[in-house]
């Protein structure tokens, strides 16, 4: 009682009354947003997916999970299939339904195009090449890259120079070996790549495979673009810092500036030697890409224009020939680490292949299959494109490595129109959607309970591989976007899984943990160290 007579004092109403009118104003506010925002999460308490805030959306989730984006996906792509997540100015819907999977890539390509939201992320970068632009642009660069990777000039060449770059890490590793070293083998892979990609691409002898194993600018800058650029799609100042050139973005200007410098010399080198064959009367034949590609486009002046076209182009071929098979034999090679046995049956097969093979010839010296760590050069001849298509277990455990580690974990598309997936999904024109290539190979519901085993007999049939629905394992994406160096990309990581297993046995070295960087491309954060044994004889 006496309180309720203390609230009616007169004198507390006068308090109240002296309060401003602008403080309570300001906390009748308040209180309406905090009612708000209950109200809005309490809706929210029985959805499976990314929970909300007002305004905001998932962007503070998301960006206090970024550096582990593919596992926080993960996470809620275990109890929902396909679900949104809003960031402020624009949705996202995530999917690892193999139906909306299909719809996107395939069956309503057309309304889901990379989208001019994605290409000013990356422009700076990769310019206008074949991974970044849509319609009559993208065909053109399609239809050309398509028409030289059918050539058997151009995969003779290839298999040579896959061949002879992977023993050259051979020797590398033949030196670490003898002297105990523990070597990187993630960095070791991407000097073998990047040597690779730049002679079949361009022509050009980079060499950073070299014994000494010396830094290589150009290598870094690209890797320090993979991992400045993705921070795009969470920082939303980003356009702000490169118009200021501040922050990350002034980093990556610099790092562009590395890349385009190397390109250009490049291109221009290239174009030297053309004209100098041209005046000469002659018709100079070269088998890199580069070169095809300068020959065929008729409209190739040796502008300004053009070179950065070819550079665009440049800078997508080694996207794709580089980062990606790299980052792909890395993690195959972390799962060989832990299981012998599977190294056994990878080698059982290299010999029966090559013995059935040359039977007639079984006494060439060159026919050596004891892997005695004198005779490189004799058996990697041996390592034929028809060879290597044959070997079907080593086909089916790079595919079980792709499976787990797809080389690019996350796709997005922005939807032109409005749609609706297969599975009922709204999805509004202009917001993005996107496909996660490594959550769909984790999920049991796709896979079955054994779904984080590294097994590769689950891709064959009576020793047969079995292709898979492109649109449940999508590492190399399907539909008119397929990848084109798909069977190019089996027939490099064959050639050197077989190469160093035939002549070292490796060892993870111990302490370290194998997580990934979150970058374009599922790189390893720290690497992978190995400790190597060279075969005896």
């Amino acid at each position: 009682m006496a309180s309720l007579v203390g609230i009616c004092n007169p004198q507390v109403f006068e308090e109240i009354a002296a309060v401003p009118a602008s403080v309570i104003w300001v906390l009748t506010t308040l209180v309406a947003v905090a009612w708000w925002v209950m109200l809005h999460r309490m809706k929210q308490r029985h959805y499976l997916g990314p929970k909300t805030w007002p305004v905001l959306g998932c962007i503070l989730e998301q960006a206090a999970h970024f550096d582990v984006l593919h596992d926080w996906l993960l996470h809620y792509f275990k109890s929902l299939l396909t679900y949104s997540v809003p960031m402020m100015h624009i949705n996202n819907t995530f999917t690892a339904n193999p139906a909306n999977v299909e719809w996107i890539l395939k069956t309503n390509f057309d309304n889901y195009p990379k989208g001019k939201l994605i290409q000013e992320r990356f422009e700076d970068w990769v310019g206008h090449g074949i991974f970044n632009v849509d319609g009559e642009e993208w065909k053109h660069q399609r239809k050309v890259a398509t028409a030289e990777f059918a050539s058997s000039k151009l995969r003779d060449f290839s298999v040579h120079v896959y061949r002879s770059e992977a023993l050259k890490l051979v020797q590398v590793l033949s030196i670490a070996a003898k002297n105990h070293q523990t070597v990187d083998l993630q960095d070791l892979f991407m000097r073998l790549t990047l040597d690779t990609i730049c002679k079949i691409g361009f022509g050009v002898n980079v060499g950073s495979l070299s014994p000494l194993l010396q830094e290589v600018p150009f290598a870094k800058a690209f890797d320090e673009c993979s991992r400045l650029i993705i921070r795009r799609y969470i920082d939303t100042f980003w356009k702000v810092k490169r118009a200021l050139n501040i922050g990350a973005e002034a980093q990556l200007r610099e790092k562009i500036h590395v890349l385009d410098s190397f390109l250009y010399n490049i291109i221009e080198t290239r174009h030297a030697d053309m004209d100098a064959a041209k005046a000469l009367g002659q018709s100079e034949v070269r088998n890199d890409l580069l070169s095809r590609f300068m020959m065929k486009d008729v409209a190739c002046d040796g502008e300004v224009g053009d070179k950065k076209r070819l550079r665009d182009v440049c800078i997508n071929f080694i996207i794709a020939g580089r980062d990606t098979t790299a980052v792909t034999l890395s993690w195959f090679f972390s799962e060989l680490c832990k299981h012998p046995e599977i190294v056994e049956n990878i080698l059982a097969e290299v010999s029966q292949v090559l013995h059935s093979e040359q039977e007639s010839t079984q006494n060439d010296p060159k026919n050596n299959l004891n892997g005695n760590g004198k005779d490189y050069q004799g058996f990697a001849q041996r390592l034929t494109y028809q060879s290597l298509t044959k070997m079907h277990y080593l086909h089916a455990a790079l595919t079980e490595a792709l499976r787990l580690y797809p080389a690019v974990p996350l796709e997005t598309k922005q939807a032109k129109n409005d749609d609706v997936f297969p599975d009922g999904m709204v999805i509004k024109g202009g917001n993005f959607v996107s496909f996660s290539p490594y959550a769909m190979g984790r999920l049991e519901c796709l896979w079955g309970a054994d779904v984080f085993e590294f097994k590769p007999e689950r891709w064959l049939k009576g020793g047969i591989f079995q292709p898979p629905s492109p649109f449940k394992l999508t590492a190399f994406q399907a539909g008119p976007r397929m990848c084109i160096g798909k069977d190019s990309a089996y027939v490099q990581m064959k050639m050197t899984t077989i190469l160093l297993l035939q002549f070292f046995n490796f060892e993870l070295a111990k302490g370290q943990n194998l997580n990934y960087s979150m970058m374009l491309i599922l790189y390893m954060a720290n690497g992978m160290k190995v400790n190597m044994i060279q075969k005896s004889p």
